[in-house]
């Protein structure tokens, strides 16, 4: 029932077979008391008025059968609550006030209970689905005058049709099924409206919960009353409120952080150009120096090197934090950009490059030379040549897959490949990357509104596959392989489950 309706048909629901099991359980009770009440006052009626007429029954002995019937009609006649039929058994003799001597309803039970009892005795007997009751008494009589009575051995029995009670039990029978119906039907009205006073603090709690969902953090929830619905509004505004601080403390941080990485991104670019100019110098003259100085100085050109390409990703990274990142778009030819960036990085005789011509897209040339340039220089870098760099059309978009030759990507790493500052093997810790190009480069993606993501297709390798929006002609050639991989969307979706290996 949970899986099938709702919480609203629930409570409804539960409600009305609250109410049908209160209507039966009462219904069931009113019965059984009314129908011993109905019963009982008929039973006792004819009992004491059959018991009466017994008593005052003096039969002269022998009997007369002829004068025992006419005794037997003249009961019959003053017969109360209903008409009896009145039989009588003396020895062998038998006799009644109807058209049988003998009665099919007295049992034996009830002939050996009349005769051991003074008072007779009675019960209700159904044959036929008729219900009778059945009287016995003996008759007394008086040997000497005064003296103690004693059976006579002459019993009269009385049998009486409770038709007319049966009706009346039939009738509060029909009366509990009619007035259920109607109860039920009268009990919907309030079910419905205790069901729409516990679902409105419920709704209002779905409602608030939807807006937080939405960014809303400072949403609260009204607090009426002192229910357990008012604590659960009160637990939610508590909730809320200090999930709000913590977003907020959180945000605070964030700003600050970025704020100081970028402050300090401008602070060293001014003295590493200076730093880059002299180091420059310094390697020209490299060789007039002894061997270990000139290695020295090399080192120094080497690391000065890296720390200017960090602080620049730094700077990059810090631009799209702020939202300052723009896109400054031009219709190119994507084969003849992809060529640019690899003759200008000197990758045309180390990468395998299948780049049909006619791909015209609108993009901004400085980010996707940084696209391809970061994604080629990874698969240098960290995988195996040869790099195959391929690009085509397929279904509205421009892909461009960049495949290495190496060992792939560790699974435990795939998923980490775009997340910043993250490098697959921890111990390199002064490799030539930085841990931001491959964050960069989704950022860059994501900006053109494309998608960006990394796997290890069959064969080995790795694989970083980017998909741009692209109206230009469809080639031939199949969506992307239903395989594991990390990937980013589009530029609205902030959602990354990806980092760089470079």
């Amino acid at each position: 029932m949970a899986a099938a309706f709702g919480l609203r048909t629930r409570l409804v629901i539960a409600f009305l077979l609250v109410a049908a099991v209160s209507a039966v359980t009462t219904a069931a009770l009113t019965y059984r008391e009314a129908r011993s009440a109905v019963l009982v006052r008929a039973q006792d009626t004819a009992v004491t008025s059959f018991r009466e007429e017994v008593e005052q029954f003096v039969p002269e002995l022998p009997l007369d059968p002829d004068a025992l019937r006419w005794y037997l009609y003249d009961i019959a006649a003053r017969a109360k609550p209903h008409p009896w039929i009145v039989f009588a058994e003396y020895g062998s003799l038998r006799a009644s006030s109807g058209d049988r001597p003998v009665s099919g309803v007295v049992t034996a039970e009830l002939r050996r209970a009349a005769l051991s009892s003074p008072r007779g005795s009675f019960e209700r007997v159904v044959k036929d689905g008729s219900a009778y009751l059945t009287i016995g008494m003996p008759v007394m009589t008086r040997i000497i005058a005064g003296g103690r009575a004693v059976p006579s051995g002459l019993v009269l029995f009385a049998v009486m049709p409770m038709t007319n009670e049966e009706v009346d039990i039939d009738g509060l029978v029909t009366a509990a099924r009619d007035g259920a119906l109607p109860g039920l039907a009268v009990a919907l009205v309030p079910a419905l409206l205790a069901a729409r006073s516990v679902l409105r603090p419920v709704r209002a709690l779905r409602r608030a919960a939807h807006s937080m969902g939405g960014g809303r953090l400072d949403t609260r929830i009204p607090v009426h009353g002192r229910d357990e619905m008012a604590d659960l509004a009160r637990t939610f505004n508590e909730s809320a409120a200090r999930l709000e601080d913590s977003v907020q403390e959180l945000r605070d941080a964030g700003a600050r952080a970025r704020r100081f990485a970028s402050d300090v991104s401008h602070e060293l670019r001014t003295p590493l150009a200076g730093m880059l100019a002299v180091t420059d110098v310094v390697d020209e003259d490299a060789g007039a120096l002894t061997p270990d100085t000139a290695r020295a100085v090399r080192l120094i050109s080497a690391e000065t090197a890296k720390l200017a390409v960090l602080v620049e990703d730094l700077m990059e990274i810090s631009r799209f934090d702020a939202r300052a990142a723009e896109l400054n778009t031009d219709e190119v030819d994507a084969a003849e950009a992809v060529r640019s960036t690899l003759s200008g990085r000197q990758w045309l005789g180390r990468v395998r490059a299948e780049l049909p011509d006619g791909l015209r897209i609108r993009l901004d040339p400085r980010r996707f030379d940084v696209v391809v340039a970061n994604l080629v220089g990874n698969a240098l870098r960290h995988g195996a040549e040869p790099v195959t760099v391929r690009l085509s059309a397929r279904g509205g978009a421009l892909v461009l897959e960049v495949r290495d030759s190496g060992p792939g990507i560790a699974p435990d790493v795939l998923p980490h490949v775009f997340d910043r500052f993250y490098k697959a093997d921890t111990a390199r810790s002064r490799s030539s990357g930085s841990g931001l190009g491959l964050a960069i480069t989704e950022e860059n993606v994501q900006l053109h509104g494309g998608g960006v993501r990394a796997e290890n297709p069959p064969g080995g390798g790795a694989l970083f596959t980017v998909e741009l929006p692209f109206d230009g002609p469809a080639s031939a050639g199949g969506g992307p392989d239903d395989r594991p991989s990390a990937r980013s969307g589009p530029a609205d979706s902030r959602d990354r489950t990806a980092g760089a290996t470079a």
